[in-house]
């Protein structure tokens, strides 16, 4: 039986599942109070999944107004925090939108589905922006490479991730794979896109004008992922003596992705909508209610005019299900034929459900049933806030300095030293992952896998680009939380410079345990204010992002990852740096001081230990880092950033790609040769150049107050290196080196690196 309006004020005593649909009885009593009544059951349903922690930030919002309380002034900013996604000015008339958002838990659920989807969402993020997506990247996390649940979940997330992106014919140009136990049963698949468009094309989301067509189009709307967003059992409505089981992942459909995107574009260079919306988590709900609360007035919803997969969906299914490739516009009575008609260009379903009204209410019908009558802001933007409670972990008293670790002294221990870390699993070549991503797709890509961060021509005449990197070292976040996600920020600062690129903005994906934990929530505090302090101190504005919280199995919270996206704009695409060692004869040069601090590296955790210390970030010193290495520009031959692994680690993935080696005299990097080499301290750089260039090099170090450090030289077939620890010169032939690279983790998996 329809559960109307009407019903609920007969029926005000009528026990509602809310507890099973995610709500406290608080929330459940605020619903009530908003209302004046008791909520329909689909009513209910839209609290549910916009109130819930995914859609409503309930406990993450009183921390983030910190990026509008300390504010970054940037010109550059064009739509900041609160639409789908940032949009910053590049010059010469572009504008680029990027964001960065979650599909963990849907990951672990379905891994193919999950990653797809997680891809398919981001994209729609961005193409409601009006712009076109140009290329996406995929910061993952799982547990030990070598457990049983991540052998199933990496092949189908990776599948997953190319299988979707590769359809949409979007370059995958970046991210990263780290492994670590506390991931176990609780992945990462983070997600980003970023588009492009001209300044006049940006669109926002947001209903405005009385009389104004509300238009769903894409996709039909399905059974699948009802709910996926909160804890929704789909027979929590209708009759509960035929359940009907609904899987709580998204299935998605990349080829009519593909021809939705073309349809927008098509759509937007026409000016045909008002506001956009795409329908991600929460679906129909979010859509609605998000639009009307952006707006001016209200909206009338005529619910059985969507169009359906699955006859037998009830009205509350249909407006949580999240369903994959559909979008919502707002559309003037005067252009719906034009926009009904390229629609049909592309074969794309395209529905007129309702209207902008002038009034304060959101109302549904269904059959000519008022079944949804509510304020749209309560469901949108005014959910419940809460204060949790915060309180320093008590694991943060017992962390003790990394020690003992294995002293290296001759050729024997360097090279078995060496083959251990490079073949670990968070270290050894990816390729095999990235392989199956398509890269070069459009023919516009620059930089990708392999480089320190991933690069696009935006601008064909004027070879204008843009340079984007994802980074975050989570055991430094667990450790120090406010510096931890600084060092995230210098780093991804750090991978943008090297490659010639200005850095821009930042945006972010916050996955963190559960905020009921008052430990975990301290995490989160400490590491939003760190974000908020670093972006205004580096005048670099947070365009948006994204919070995940509840990722823990039990209560074994993941190591706290907010990913770090930054993006940077190049002049010239023609005039960037890679990471690849080109000439012999070459000068190799370290740009930065080596510490002995092992705290938060591989090294350590291959040895069993974490460590205590995280280095403060001197905002000012990071600045005259950014500003020399792009001064340096056009000196030097190639540039890696130093972090991951150590020195070693840039100086394999400098060497492979043409197959080079070096000379080293690593004693002036640091007295102790493990740290030479597997120290990760930050703000430092491994660079190549022709000898002549050296003089001219050292005066901007001079300048910008740069410490740097000529330790060799590049050549043929091996490395060759000498310190002060070792009785003797060593000399390893590439090969040696190259094979457990490229190898270490194919080996894992089973597969063929080849």
């Amino acid at each position: 039986m329809l559960d109307t309006v009407d019903q609920a004020n007969k029926t005000p005593d009528k026990v509602q599942p809310f507890a099973e649909l995610g709500l406290r009885s608080e929330e459940y009593e605020n619903i009530k109070d908003i209302l004046g009544r008791r909520p329909t059951s689909s009513e209910l349903a839209m609290y549910s999944v916009m109130w819930s922690e995914h859609c409503s930030y309930k406990s993450s919002k009183i921390h983030l107004k910190q990026f509008g309380e300390k504010k970054v002034n940037s010109p550059a900013l064009l739509v900041g925090i609160g639409e789908n996604a940032g949009v910053v000015d590049i010059g010469k008339g572009w504008a680029v939108t990027f964001k960065v958002e979650s599909h963990n838990h849907p990951s672990f659920v379905e891994p193919y589905q999950g990653a797809a989807t997680g891809v398919g969402g981001i994209v729609r993020d961005i193409l409601t922006m009006g712009a076109r997506p140009v290329a996406i990247m995929d910061p993952l996390r799982f547990g030990k490479a070598e457990a049983p649940d991540t052998q199933r979940l990496l092949p189908g997330v990776v599948a997953g991730i190319g299988g979707y992106g590769n359809c949409l014919g979007l370059p995958n140009i970046g991210g990263e794979i780290f492994f670590d136990e506390s991931y176990a049963g609780n992945p990462l698949v983070n997600a980003l896109c970023v588009g492009v468009m001209k300044h006049e094309d940006i669109k926002l989301a947001k209903a405005t004008g009385a009389g104004n067509l509300v238009v769903l189009f894409g996709a039909k709307t399905g059974g699948d992922g009802i709910g996926g967003v909160s804890v929704l059992a789909s027979e929590s409505f209708g009759d509960s003596s035929k359940p009907v089981k609904r899987p709580s992942v998204q299935v998605g459909d990349p080829f009519a992705e593909k021809v939705l995107i073309e349809c927008c574009l098509e759509i937007f260079a026409q000016d045909l909508v008002v506001g956009i919306q795409d329908l991600g988590g929460a679906g129909l709900s979010c859509a609605t209610s998000e639009l009307a609360s952006a707006g001016t007035g209200g909206m009338d919803i005529q619910l059985e005019k969507v169009p359906l997969r699955d006859a037998s969906l009830t009205p509350e299914e249909i407006l949580m299900s999240e369903s994959q490739e559909r979008m919502c516009a707002i559309v003037e009575p005067a252009n719906i034929n034009k926009f009904l008609a390229i629609c049909k260009k592309w074969e794309v379903t395209a529905t007129v459900i309702g209207e902008v009204t002038s009034g304060e209410r959101l109302k549904i019908t269904f059959n000519g049933e008022l079944i949804v009558d509510v304020p749209p802001r309560t469901v949108a933007h005014d959910g419940p806030v809460y204060q949790r409670p915060i309180s320093k972990p008590d694991y943060l008293n017992n962390l003790v300095e990394v020690n003992n670790l294995p002293k290296i002294t001759n050729e024997s221990e360097l090279i078995n030293s060496i083959i251990k870390l490079i073949s670990s699993p968070n270290i050894a070549d990816k390729t095999w992952v990235t392989s199956q991503y398509d890269k070069y797709v459009q023919g516009n890509t620059i930089l990708a896998y392999g480089q320190d961060s991933g690069m696009v021509r935006v601008d064909e005449e004027s070879n204008l680009g843009i340079a984007i990197s994802t980074d975050c070292n989570s055991r430094l976040v667990y450790l120090h939380p406010y510096r931890g996600i600084q060092q995230a920020v210098a780093e991804s600062c750090r991978n943008i410079a090297v490659s010639g690129a200005r850095p821009l903005a930042l945006t972010n994906c916050l996955n963190y345990g559960s905020p009921e934990d008052p430990g975990v929530m301290w995490q989160f505090e400490q590491s939003v204010t760190g974000l908020a302090d670093i972006a205004l101190a580096l005048g670099l504005p947070v365009t948006g992002g994204n919070v995940s919280f509840y990722n823990q199995t039990g209560k074994q919270a993941i190591l706290p990852t907010p990913v770090i996206g930054t993006l940077g704009v190049i002049s010239d695409v023609s005039t960037r740096t890679s990471s690849n060692f080109k000439n012999p004869g070459d000068l190799i040069v370290v740009i930065g001081e080596t510490d002995s601090n092992f705290s938060g590296s591989e090294w350590a955790s291959l040895h069993g230990q974490l460590g205590n210390e995280v280095t403060v970030v001197n905002y000012e010193v990071l600045k005259n880092e950014i500003e020399f290495l792009l001064a340096m520009q056009g000196l030097v031959s190639s540039a890696h950033d130093i972090s991951n692994g150590g020195l070693i680690t840039s100086l394999i993935e400098s060497s492979i790609p043409n197959k080079l080696g070096a000379k080293l005299d690593l004693t002036q990097i640091n007295s102790n040769l493990a740290a030479a080499l597997f120290a990760e301290t930050s703000g430092r750089t491994l660079v190549s150049l022709n000898p002549n260039n050296l003089t001219q090099l050292e005066k901007l170090a001079d300048k910008f107050n740069q410490k740097i450090y000529a330790i060799g030289k590049i050549q043929k077939d091996s490395f060759a290196s000498t310190h002060t620890n070792l009785e003797s010169e060593v000399n390893i032939q590439i090969e040696q080196l190259f094979e457990p690279y490229k190898n270490g983790l194919t080996k894992i998996f089973a597969v063929d690196s080849k």
